[in-house]
């Protein structure tokens, strides 16, 4: 019973929430695994029960907040059929931003910030996080060229890359900042740029 206590998933999905958060608003660096298990509510044994030392903890991170964040603009991109539909996408980022003054930033970009120098499992994670990311804004770029709102020439992956990369610029302006100015200011540019490859009269 008590091994069954001690690998409980509500427990484990209990740390890998604390977890979550401290990584996010303090860091991967400050945050302890003492600063988990305190967060949490779990005791040192089910701490360890489920995460044998702080890279399996910050791996399996990794895995439930891209999951959370491909999940979320899965569901907002998917809703994209027009440019208007896609400014919509872009308020819902800013102003979510707006929320915490521009603080934190991305939750994948700051672990990558952190890890992708340090740990190559955690990079391949993370890359492979945002080229899915990435390849959702391309399926909705090129929903648009097909329906002829954009040329049928362009360049979808080149413009997905473009837009992705304004996004996480922006996040770390906005986090410098304390302001999402910066962040829609650079999605708007990003945006601008597709919109200039909109068919005449779409």
């Amino acid at each position: 019973m008590a091994k069954q206590d001690t690998l409980d998933p509500e427990t484990r999905a209990r740390i890998l929430d604390s977890a979550a958060t401290l990584f996010y608003t303090k860091g991967v660096a400050s945050t302890s695994l003492n600063d988990v298990q305190t967060a949490s509510g779990a005791s040192e044994s089910q701490l360890s029960g489920h995460f044998r030392d702080k890279t399996s903890l910050i791996r399996a991170v990794i895995d439930v907040q891209s999951r959370s964040v491909l999940a979320r603009e899965e569901s907002r991109l998917a809703a994209v059929s027009t440019l208007a539909g896609l400014r919509r996408w872009r308020d819902a980022l800013v102003r979510s931003n707006t929320l915490q003054d521009g603080s934190y930033g991305c939750a994948l970009g700051a672990m990558s910030t952190e890890l992708s120098d340090k740990d190559e499992r955690s990079r391949a994670a993370l890359a492979l996080a945002f080229g899915s990311w990435q390849q959702l804004i391309v399926d909705a770029l090129e929903r648009l060229r097909d329906q002829g709102i954009l040329a049928a020439d362009v360049d979808t992956h080149k413009l997905g890359t473009g837009l992705l990369a304004a996004l996480q610029g922006g996040y770390v302006l906005a986090q410098n900042a304390r302001n999402s100015t910066p962040m829609a200011d650079a999605l708007d540019m990003a945006l601008d740029r597709i919109s200039s490859f909109a068919e005449s009269g779409r």
